[in-house]
């Protein structure tokens, strides 16, 4: 890892993203933070234009600073979509510097926009990791969460709604059914009670038996009393 002098307000530290470069000391807004360096390469010359890295800095169409050598400790600042500086490149004097666009605190991580070339090529396919995509992700997943979480209380609800239903129409089902059987029961006991009625008194009794059998013991005394009063010598005719 490059030696960095105690003079300069930044030092190299452990990132999310692997190394990166952190704030020492309070960093202005508008100071220049570091140079960004390494050879020159010219897209003209075909062994300089094949050269492939990540830490390619195009300047223009034609110059381009490789700065994979280890001296530049600039090459450990990492991208974000919300950074604290930017680079100001100056393609005449084939130079670029990373300058801060707001003021820096102790500690912070120094970060700047590599630019959507950059983007779309190196770190779109694996995701951005800067603080503002993770919280971007952090606040998806969140929300992803509490939306499942709505879609499984919602289903509940009306789970719970059916069921409720379907005990009320399966109460209501019973009564129906109870209704009809003590329907049933009434029209029975009613039959059997008329049938009673019809043929035999409750006590057991049958009337027309009762009438036949009175009308017999009266004929029976009729006769008893025509016999005793011819035996005593009176007429055999009864007056009415």
């Amino acid at each position: 890892m490059p030696t960095i002098s105690q003079n300069k307000p930044y030092r190299i530290g452990r990132s999310k993203t692997g190394l990166g470069l952190f704030a020492t000391r309070p960093i202005k807004k508008g100071t220049k933070i570091i140079r960004y360096f390494g050879p020159i390469l010219d897209s003209r010359k075909k062994e300089e234009d094949a050269i492939e890295n990540k830490y390619l800095f195009e300047l223009n169409n034609r110059w381009t600073i490789d700065g994979s050598v280890r001296k530049n400790i600039a090459r450990y600042i990492n991208h974000a979509c919300k950074p604290n500086a930017e680079s100001d490149v100056k393609p005449r004097k084939r130079k670029v510097f990373i300058r801060a666009i707001k003021n820096i605190e102790p500690g912070e991580e120094i970060s700047y926009d590599y630019g959507t070339d950059y983007f779309k090529a190196y770190l779109k396919p694996i995701g951005c990791k800067c603080e503002s995509c993770e919280k971007k992700r952090k606040k998806k997943r969140a929300e992803a969460r509490a939306e499942r979480q709505r879609l499984k209380e919602k289903a509940e609800r009306k789970a719970k709604k059916k069921a409720e239903k379907l005990a009320k129409e399966n109460e209501k089902e019973n009564e129906k059914e109870q209704k009809k059987e003590k329907a049933k029961d009434a029209k029975g006991r009613t039959k059997r009670l008329n049938g009673n009625a019809n043929g035999k008194h409750l006590s057991g009794h049958d009337p027309a038996r009762a009438i036949r059998t009175t009308a017999a013991a009266k004929s029976v005394g009729a006769k008893s009393v025509v016999g005793a009063n011819t035996r005593a010598g009176a007429p055999a005719t009864l007056n009415a």
